[in-house]
């Protein structure tokens, strides 16, 4: 069996050596048909778009995209030309979790918002937007939920409109997966009408998709101040970002808002354990996360605590000094630990 991997994607050389007769590693944005031609299998991340282009003519039978999201491969032709897929679903939610709610404390320290007094919006209530809601409840936030696909199933959450959040919330965070047709298209959802609407001037997160959000309306409402501020984690025409937004955003980092070493652990496992379902092999390994050189966290509070793990502001930084660089930083991204990985002591002042 032959597997291309993409070259990014972590913890994985050992496993799939193991698994794999014939292992190729090619960065994700140079897979080409003559690469795949004669592969079993690819594991992927967003970054390769798998459609008939890449595909026709290969023996390609099982992709594997270690990511939650799926927009990047053509599903309609896969299905037609009998090739398995497989994503990630919440492999990074819990990093994802973790930036969300290091942001918020930012806003609490360095904007004063006191976040016991504000009202946040979370669209989309997956496996992560559900533990956004948790995250955001332990800081005292209000916390309203919108997701239309659940609310007409009739699933039990308690689910408001759009309007009621446009109305209501101080920050507004999207989570959901980039439709681009459909009762529940979610292409540019965040669009001129959108800001024209918002009543409260709230704070903008994106960590969903770039296009959930039409960059030229998020700058018109930066700068006419429909929105207080804003946090952007992913870009329309990555990793070609409009600069212009970058500089005006409070936080801009380079679509690595799930990264933390622990979720990129889960998309790998999750990655060969369903390659490994697909081909009828055995699951012999183990993906583990390097530890980080220091577990042992002291500060004077709990927020603190959580900024010394990890400060997206710190990325937000790189990535405002060397844009140019945006696809390197994503591949070469330092090792980030959740803070379950250290010991944490508070020492008040």
């Amino acid at each position: 069996m032959k597997v291309i991997v993409d070259d990014k994607i972590p913890y994985i050389k050992e496993a799939i050596e193991n698994l794999a007769d014939q292992v190729e590693y090619v960065p994700g944005n140079l897979f080409t048909p003559q690469i795949v031609k004669d592969a079993d299998a690819l594991i992927i991340r967003t970054r390769t778009a798998c459609n008939r282009s890449l595909l026709e003519g290969s023996k390609v039978k099982f992709i594997a995209s270690a990511t939650i999201g799926f927009d990047h491969i053509d599903l309609s032709y896969c299905r037609q030309s009998g090739i398995v897929w497989k994503n990630a679903p919440g492999c990074n939610a819990s990093s994802v979790a973790q930036y969300v709610q290091s942001v918020l404390i930012l806003l609490k320290l360095i904007r004063k918002r006191k976040l016991e007094q504000l009202t946040l919006g979370v669209v989309g209530i997956g496996n992560v937007g559900s533990r956004i809601v948790k995250v955001a409840e332990s800081l005292g936030i209000r916390v309203l939920k919108n997701d239309p696909p659940r609310a007409d199933k009739g699933e039990t959450g308690n689910f408001v409109s759009l309007k009621q959040l446009t109305d209501e919330c101080d920050v507004i965070t999207f989570h959901v997966p980039l439709n681009k047709e459909g009762k529940y298209k979610t292409f540019h959802m965040a669009d001129a009408d959108f800001f024209a609407s918002l009543n409260r001037h709230p704070v903008i997160i994106n960590t969903s998709r770039g296009s959930v959000i039409e960059t030229e309306a998020l700058l018109h409402a930066m700068n006419s101040g429909e929105i207080a501020d804003a946090i952007i984690d992913v870009w329309e025409n990555e990793p070609n970002i409009n600069l212009e937004l970058l500089n005006k955003v409070m936080i801009g980092t380079p679509h690595i808002a799930g990264y933390s070493a622990d979720g990129k652990a889960n998309a790998t496992r999750m990655s060969l354990h369903s390659l490994c379902q697909f081909f009828g092999l055995k699951e012999n390994f183990i993906i583990m996360p390097p530890q980080p050189e220091n577990r042992i966290i002291e500060a004077c509070s709990y927020d603190e605590a959580l900024l010394k793990i990890y400060d997206p502001g710190r990325d937000s930084e790189q990535l405002k000094n060397h844009p140019e660089t945006f696809e390197f930083q994503r591949g070469n991204y330092a090792l980030r630990r959740e803070k379950e990985a250290y010991h944490i002591t508070v020492v008040p002042k």
